[in-house]
């Protein structure tokens, strides 16, 4: 098992600022960090140099929105979308990053009044192939993420995604499963870890109230069980949020602080996954 920290508890995007945070992360014990990709105009490959040079791996993250729509009924906005998401990978190859997740199936907090249509799921499933088809070419995976029914509605459950990834059908497209998304949607959280199978790419820890991991009310006995029993071996990357970035916290809906500072977040939310896989693993 690795383990990671998204970035987004600093920051809204990945400058030279950043690198002290990801040295400290380093010192920290962690193998890698998670990029946001919004802004795609930076130096990624000057950015994944400096941490080849402190030794971190990279994931990212990023999203899409109404003007970008991959499900869109406007085939000129679901291009836009294939497109972004292809500019993103590209971004993500010059970081070195190996995973690109996020909900970039679908636009973020836009919504129909109801469940996803035929159609929209398979625009998405057209789009999402083709992103992975250029996915493959840069050697990037895809992490397909569901959210809650407050963010999205295309993909609510990870069954949902799973049964996406597997119509997408390409080896570069996965899913990624999320604790915080799980305790909302999930009636099984054991049945939402293993529905991924050999798509599960891809985890993120996060808290329900999206502070330090192992200090709220999130099932962790069971979420870790099911992680062990799925064989997963990859990262398990915090997402946590908290007040740094105004634009951050209102995307996020973070109104109050709930931890000391962000990291000693980092430092009690490793120690928090290590000790929960060692008791498993022993």
């Amino acid at each position: 098992m690795k383990y990671g920290m998204n970035l987004l508890l600093w920051s809204g995007e990945v400058t030279e600022e950043m690198l002290p945070v990801c040295e400290q992360l380093k010192g920290l014990g962690y193998d890698s960090v998670e990029l946001p990709m919004f802004n795609l105009d930076l130096d990624y490959a000057k950015i994944g140099k400096r941490l080849d040079e402190l030794g971190l791996g990279r994931t990212a993250v990023t999203i899409r929105g109404e003007e970008d729509n991959p499900i869109s009924p406007d085939a000129a906005v679901r291009a836009k979308g294939v497109e972004l998401n292809k500019k993103t990978l590209d971004c993500c190859a010059a970081a070195g990053v190996e995973i690109l997740v996020g909900p970039y199936h679908s636009a973020i907090g836009l919504f129909s009044g109801a469940g996803p249509t035929d159609d929209e799921w398979k625009w998405g499933v057209e789009s999402m192939r083709a992103t992975a088809e250029y996915a493959e070419t840069v050697g990037v995976k895809l992490g397909v993420e569901a959210l809650n029914r407050f963010e999205c509605y295309l993909l609510n459950c990870h069954g949902d995604s799973a049964r996406f990834a597997r119509e997408v059908d390409h080896p570069s497209c996965g899913i990624m499963y999320d604790t915080f998304h799980s305790n909302i949607e999930e009636k099984s959280v054991t049945e939402a870890v293993l529905a991924g199978g050999d798509k599960l790419f891809h985890i993120h820890i996060s808290e329900n109230d999206r502070s330090t991991p192992g200090k709220g009310g999130v099932n962790w006995k069971e979420n870790f069980d099911a992680i062990v029993k799925s064989g997963y071996d990859g990262y398990l990357t915090i997402e946590a949020f908290g007040l740094a970035l105004p634009e951050i916290a209102a995307a996020t809906k973070i109104w109050r602080k709930m931890f000391t500072d962000e990291l000693t977040l980092a430092k009690e939310g490793l120690e928090f996954m290590k000790a929960e896989i060692a008791a498993r693993k022993a």
